[in-house]
C-alpha cells in the first residue's frame, strides 16, 4: 500500500485527483498507475485502469487472476467492472468510496466483480483518506 500511496502523491503532484496503485504478482511490482483523467482529458483514465493495462502488458496476457491490486481508494463503478473482466485475484484498498466505489453494489449472491475476486478495505485507510481530503481542501482554497 505504500507504493500505491506514492503512486497517489504523484498524481497530486500532477494535479490529478490523488488515486494511486499498484499490481503485485509473485510479490514483485508488475504495475504502476496513478490518475491521468486530466492530462489525457480521458475519464476512463483511472489509476487502475492505467495498473491493468500495464499489468496485462506485462504478463503478455489478459487474466490477472495470480495478482492482487493496491489501491488507495476503493475503485468505482467502472474499475469494479474492469476488474471483473481481468479476474484480478485479490483487491486490497485503503479509504472506502461511500458514494461510487463498487462495495455498494457488492454482496454475498454477486456484484460488480468476479466471484473469485477477494477483496479487503480500510488498509491505511486513514493515511490514503487524508491525501484525498488535502487535495480537495485545496482545491477549495
Amino acid at each position: 500500500m505504500k507504493q500505491a500511496i506514492k503512486e497517489a502523491l504523484y498524481a497530486a503532484e500532477q494535479d490529478e485527483v490523488p488515486v494511486g496503485c499498484v499490481i503485485v504478482a509473485d510479490d514483485r511490482i508488475i504495475a504502476r498507475g496513478h490518475n491521468l483523467v486530466e492530462r489525457l482529458h480521458d475519464f476512463t483514465a483511472h489509476a487502475e485502469m492505467q495498473a491493468f493495462t500495464a499489468a496485462s502488458e506485462y504478463l503478455s496476457g489478459k487474466s490477472l487472476d495470480k495478482c492482487t491490486l493496491y489501491v488507495t481508494l476503493e475503485p468505482c463503478v467502472m474499475c469494479g467492472g474492469a476488474a471483473y473482466n481481468t479476474r484480478i485475484g485479490r483487491i486490497v484498498f485503503g479509504a472506502f468510496d461511500a458514494k461510487r466505489g463498487f462495495s455498494i453494489f457488492q454482496n454475498e449472491d454477486r456484484g460488480l466483480l468476479h466471484p473469485k475476486t477477494e477483496w479487503i478495505g480500510g488498509i491505511m485507510e486513514d493515511e490514503c483518506a487524508s491525501i484525498l481530503k488535502e487535495f480537495f481542501q485545496n482545491k477549495r482554497n
